[in-house]
């Protein structure tokens, strides 16, 4: 299956556009095992992916272990891979001496597993915030020996909601000094929110940002100010979370939105998104996944998968025709904002 390869912002990284989050391979809220982590990467590449994304945070590292596995033979010139800094790793001490205690400890400490934070993992690790420079430069270097690769296509700040001023007086500048060694080839911001990343695009000279959840059919926040920044920058936007977090891939009560029971007007607008979809031959995912790329800015869409069949899926959304028609009843019903540019119009 063929997917358009996008320049992200004015440099020289380009990507797929259907991004691949590797989350889920890091045991994203349930276990998946090592031979069904390579196979979901396989079928994203065999489905023409080209870009993947993880961090040190998915899993404790265990994402970063299994997307490096399973990309290291293949063809590195081929791919974009980006990773994340401001969470440093550090292994879990249970207190005494007593070996035999071991186990003891780490349940008494609630360091038996990671699902607090998500992670199906045993919480070997703790994640300790950190964007220092010298944090930033120690957590790609734990990257790049996690990833078993030389190099970093793409790294972003990731999640820097409370801790703004080191990102932009530490953290940044050392990924600045990062990119000149050519140890990571392009800078970027990962957040779930659209203020602190426009005002990076404002400040710095970051190549991209990942926005997660808020340019979808249901949130269109990042319209106000970051989208258009972003093209005026020539900085490249990533959109994550264009289902929000399941309501717009499978709308019905007791779906989630943003990682939480869905409010029930939110999935009835969501089903009259279905309705109005479906009207026109055009199923909700494959609009949702194509929705963003009627902004310019917009490079790539990152899908988390954990499997082959959800890889096939979403390349199959995203190559389904979606006519001019459908964003005009999505307007004239008030679904979509009028000032929302949508695919085919001229933005």
């Amino acid at each position: 299956m063929n997917l358009r390869h996008n320049p992200l912002g004015r440099g020289t990284v380009r990507v797929s556009e259907l991004g691949f989050g590797a989350a889920a391979i890091g045991n994203l809220f349930t276990a998946v095992s090592d031979e069904q982590a390579a196979q979901v990467v396989a079928a994203a590449w065999e489905a023409g992916v080209r870009y993947f994304d993880t961090a040190p945070h998915y899993g404790l590292g265990l994402s970063e272990r299994r997307l490096g596995d399973a990309l290291r033979a293949m063809p590195r010139d081929e791919y974009v891979l980006s990773t994340k800094v401001g969470r440093i790793l550090e292994p879990v001490t249970p207190d005494g001496d007593d070996l035999a205690n071991d186990l003891a400890n780490d349940l008494a400490n609630g360091f038996a597993n990671d699902l607090a934070n998500g992670f199906a993992v045993p919480a070997d690790h703790r994640r300790r915030w950190d964007f220092s420079a010298e944090g930033v430069r120690r957590s790609i270097e734990e990257s790049l020996t996690r990833l078993g690769l030389d190099r970093i296509d793409l790294a972003y700040l990731h999640d820097p909601d409370d801790h703004a001023e080191q990102a932009l007086t530490e953290a940044y500048p050392e990924l600045e000094r990062l990119r000149a060694e050519g140890v990571i080839g392009a800078i970027g911001i990962g957040m779930n929110q659209a203020d602190l990343p426009a005002r990076f695009v404002r400040e710095t000279d970051i190549d991209a940002v990942l926005l997660a959840g808020r340019y979808s059919l249901l949130d269109q926040r990042g319209l106000a100010e970051l989208l258009p920044l972003a093209a005026e920058h020539g900085v490249g936007v990533v959109v994550g979370g264009v289902f929000n977090s399941g309501l717009l891939a499978d709308p019905k009560p007791g779906a989630t939105f943003d990682y939480a029971a869905a409010p029930d007007e939110l999935v009835d607008r969501a089903l009259r998104l279905k309705s109005i979809c479906e009207r026109h031959g055009v199923p909700l995912r494959a609009a949702a996944l194509r929705f963003p790329f009627g902004h310019p800015a917009v490079a790539s869409v990152l899908v988390g998968t954990r499997s082959a069949a959800e890889v096939r899926d979403a390349a199959a959304m995203l190559n389904h025709p979606v006519p001019e028609g459908l964003w005009t009843e999505l307007k004239e019903r008030g679904l979509l904002p009028a000032e929302a540019p949508t695919p085919g119009e001229a933005a």
